[in-house]
């Protein structure tokens, strides 16, 4: 492996390239809906990108598509793991399984899990995917759900039973619950308090102390401003595709 000269914090950590996604609704004649052509979007360490722009243009299809839950009719999403490079758009589900579990961490807009596991151990998962033990990661895991306001008599239920607020607070503490170099995360701070919203805010500022590269999507301003060192704007796409 050869050295890297550049500063690990100036280090790229994502690389999209000409990524483009079309839409078919192949229940409705096949009805295609463009939604984004030939973005190019570089993300380094230790800075936190958010997504703006209307509904509609495509900030929840892109960070998908940077995890790799959607296809992309063009282009490459690269992303540092470890000393290699892949590239999210074609690389085989084992790797992009392996990529997930040590490189990138996802904070989705809902938490889905399997019913009847109790909360904690649905936070501590990824720890133990990562190799933790066990009480490595039920400690770790504890700890998150009490900074993030879940009283410890609730960490036995499943979340499923959990209000709105709630269950976000478990979906976010699963994210941040290893500490990964790169963070996707699509409305981390919806539905909750003021209180608990500060709490996500300074996991982030801590996660991009750490080096962390973050891309999000943020529709709070206040948010946007506490976190985010610059804007990615998307626009409609309206034409054929």
């Amino acid at each position: 492996m050869t050295h890297d000269p550049t500063p690990a914090a100036a280090r790229p950590m994502i690389r999209a390239e000409g990524l483009g996604k079309t839409f078919v609704l192949h229940t409705q004649g096949g009805a295609r809906i463009p939604v984004f052509e030939g973005l190019d979007l570089t993300v380094h360490a230790g800075e936190c990108i958010g997504l703006h722009g209307p509904s509609g243009t495509g900030k929840s299809t892109l960070l998908r598509a940077l995890y790799a839950n959607y296809r992309l009719d063009t282009g490459h999403v690269w992303v540092r793991h470890g000393p290699d490079w892949v590239d999210m758009a074609t690389a085989p589900a084992r790797v992009v399984l392996d990529v997930r579990r040590r490189t990138v961490g996802h904070v989705s807009q809902f938490l889905r899990v399997i019913p009847r596991v109790p909360a904690l151990d649905v936070v501590a998962e990824p720890l133990r995917l990562r190799g933790a033990s066990e009480a490595e990661a039920r400690a770790r895991a504890g700890a998150l759900l009490t900074r993030l306001n879940i009283p410890e008599r609730l960490w036995s239920l499943a979340p499923a039973t959990f209000s709105g607020g709630e269950q976000q607070r478990v979906n976010v503490a699963r994210g941040f619950v290893a500490d990964v170099p790169i963070l996707l995360l699509d409305e981390p701070t919806a539905s909750l308090d003021n209180d608990n919203r500060d709490v996500v805010l300074a996991l982030i500022t801590e996660a991009k102390q750490a080096g962390a590269a973050v891309v999000g999507i943020f529709h709070d301003a206040a948010v946007r401003a506490a976190v985010c060192d610059r804007l990615f704007t998307l626009t409609p796409r309206t034409e054929a595709a």
